[in-house]
């Protein structure tokens, strides 16, 4: 009797295993038979009521049975999760024909962004580009640009000394001096590039940006510098931006002048909560003059200064300057610490 119902029970499950076709339904069938409380335990629990000659036989058969079973149910699991993995390869399966997604590539830095902006608008009026070390001659960085020897300019807590006569670049007027010993005037160009000075405050750093303009011909005159600036400040600011001079010293030119721009924010309305020019209608930008006639005798052109009537202007901007006025941005630190979070705005 109890043989008739291991093989009973046996062919059943055989067909349930069979016919299942999820893994949770094969993992029921097989709880429900060869768990502890299954149908094949209950079985052999009635061994004791069996005759000692046929509890080897019942027993043997109950083996034979589980084995089967077990094998069973191991195949078709796997059958079941080969069915799954199918299934999920061709449900979630990539086309590799469509388009990535594009990474975030960064942007320019505010002052890379300045500075390209400023030499497009003076490249328009015919400046070229000129580049030179950062790591100078202290003859080029000052005695050639008329800075004597106790301008408090070269002291140490002002200048970068990277060794006996060498100085890292206060300015980029150097550029200039190397353009116009190498090259015969006329000349035009552009020199931007970092500069270095012992100073560093919310509104200074140890490094910093310049671009230096010069213009060298027979008969430049103070009209062109200002009709040059004129042109740059509309360009930069907008169509009604006006400038005006102020006298100034620099030891490279003369005469000398700090330039302004009216507040392209309250239009010379002058508005004393003005964020920008703080209620006077006008914004220190830049310093410019006329050549100094040192300067032309120091390159060699001396005799041209003098015989043919040569003159020229040159002026200098600070490019964090410019980029902290076009964006409004507080301190300049800020452009320098490798924020993410600041850099991105841009």
């Amino acid at each position: 009797m109890i043989i008739e119902n291991l093989k009973l029970i046996g062919e059943k499950t055989l067909t349930e295993v069979a016919e299942a076709s999820t893994l949770a339904t094969l993992d029921e069938v097989r709880v429900r038979v060869l768990g502890k409380k299954g149908a094949l335990s209950e079985i052999l629990k009635g061994l004791g009521s069996a005759s000692p000659a046929e509890r080897p036989v019942i027993g043997a058969a109950a083996n034979e049975w589980k084995k089967k079973l077990e094998t069973a149910l191991d195949e078709r699991k796997v059958s079941l999760e080969q069915i799954v993995l199918d299934a999920k390869i061709r449900d979630e399966r990539s086309d590799v024909s469509l388009p990535s997604r594009m990474p975030h590539r960064g942007s320019l830095h505010p002052i890379t962004q300045t500075t390209r902006k400023l030499v497009k608008i003076f490249s328009r009026i015919g400046f070229d580009l000129n580049t030179g070390p950062e790591i100078e001659s202290e003859y080029l960085n000052f005695d050639a640009v008329n800075i004597p020897a106790d301008h408090p300019a070269r002291d140490m807590q002002d200048t970068f000394f990277a060794g006996p006569g060498v100085v890292l670049r206060t300015h980029t007027t150097p550029v200039q001096i190397r353009t116009m010993k190498s090259e015969k005037w006329p000349v035009r160009i552009l020199s931007p590039g970092a500069v270095y000075r012992n100073d560093s405050d919310a509104t200074h750093s140890p490094m910093f940006h310049q671009i230096e303009g010069l213009w060298i011909d027979r008969g430049v005159t103070m009209s062109d510098l200002k009709g040059t600036l004129s042109f740059f400040a509309r360009e930069l600011f907008g169509s009604e931006t006006k400038i005006r001079l102020r006298p100034s010293y620099f030891p490279f030119v003369e005469p000398g002048a700090e330039v302004d721009v009216s507040c392209f924010l309250c239009r010379l309305k002058i508005s004393p909560t003005c964020k920008v020019c703080r209620g006077s209608g006008w914004i220190e930008i830049l310093g410019a003059g006329m050549v100094h006639p040192r300067l032309f005798e120091a390159v060699g052109y001396g005799d041209a200064y003098l015989r043919e009537g040569l003159t020229g202007f040159a002026f200098g901007i600070g490019i964090e300057r410019v980029a902290m006025l076009l964006h409004e941005i507080p301190d300049l630190r800020l452009m320098y610490d490798g924020d993410v979070r600041f850099l991105s705005q841009f």
